[in-house]
């Protein structure tokens, strides 16, 4: 188990693996990273309303990073990983329980599509919007990592769906936040708030990821429509 020091070697050791570079944030203040032969792991508190441990590799090697990850940083850290890694992980590492299944969605391709969508200055009337439309949304006003909020509006500037930039790493964009009034739904205004704000990620950080409920056929869909790879993934805690 070697510990990973640079953003530079995270992405060689990793092969520019999306859920590793995310989770390396670009290597802020109480991030860490190893390496085990194929396996690499990226440890980031508070990422993604989680303290997050990104995990991928052989099944043996990975599990040796785990627990050395464990051993150093504490059971408050969530492995999140490819379903099927995270599921032989909770059998090989004592102290780990599966928690939940989930996607996981990424994109390098600019969306063809025309939106009215726009970054808000400030926050104003967000809250009140997620409150209403989602209220458990990882990302909220004020909220650590949630840099900055985009809207499709009505025709007297009320907000009708909102979608944020919240916990980007300088080489991976994150969507999330999505959320549309439930009176505004049905006019594609989800679609066009997130064309507009992966957009505007993938101009900056060159790819872009998001999390998605996996029975959230809907969501999924405008997803791909906007040029995203769907991946099932998952997350287990340690007890």
């Amino acid at each position: 188990m070697r510990e990973i020091l640079t953003t530079a070697e995270l992405v060689r050791v990793s092969g520019g693996e999306p859920l590793i570079v995310w989770a390396g944030q670009g290597f802020r203040p109480g991030v860490r990273a190893w390496y085990d032969g194929d396996a690499v792991l990226a440890a980031a508190p508070d990422l993604s309303n989680r303290n997050r441990l990104a995990v991928v590799g052989p099944v043996d090697a990975a599990a040796r990073l785990v627990a050395g990850a464990l051993a150093e940083l504490g059971p408050s850290f969530r492995a999140f990983g490819d379903e099927q890694l995270i599921r032989d992980l909770a059998v090989r590492v004592p102290e780990l329980s599966f928690s939940a299944a989930f996607g996981w969605m990424h994109t390098s391709e600019l969306p063809v599509m025309t939106t009215t969508a726009a970054w808000l200055e400030g926050d104003t009337g967000v809250e009140a919007l997620l409150t209403e439309a989602a209220p458990a949304s990882y990302a909220w006003p004020g909220r650590s990592g949630v840099r900055r909020w985009a809207a499709a509006t009505g025709d007297g500037g009320e907000l009708l769906s909102v979608a944020a930039d919240a916990w980007s790493a300088p080489e991976f964009g994150f969507l999330a936040g999505v959320a549309t009034r439930p009176a505004a739904r049905g006019r594609g205004l989800s679609r066009q708030v997130c064309a507009f704000v992966t957009a505007e990620l993938l101009k900056q950080h060159g790819r872009v990821g998001l999390m998605v409920d996996r029975d959230n056929a809907a969501a999924i869909a405008i997803y791909q429509r906007l040029g995203y790879t769907y991946r099932r993934v998952a997350a287990a805690h340690f007890q």
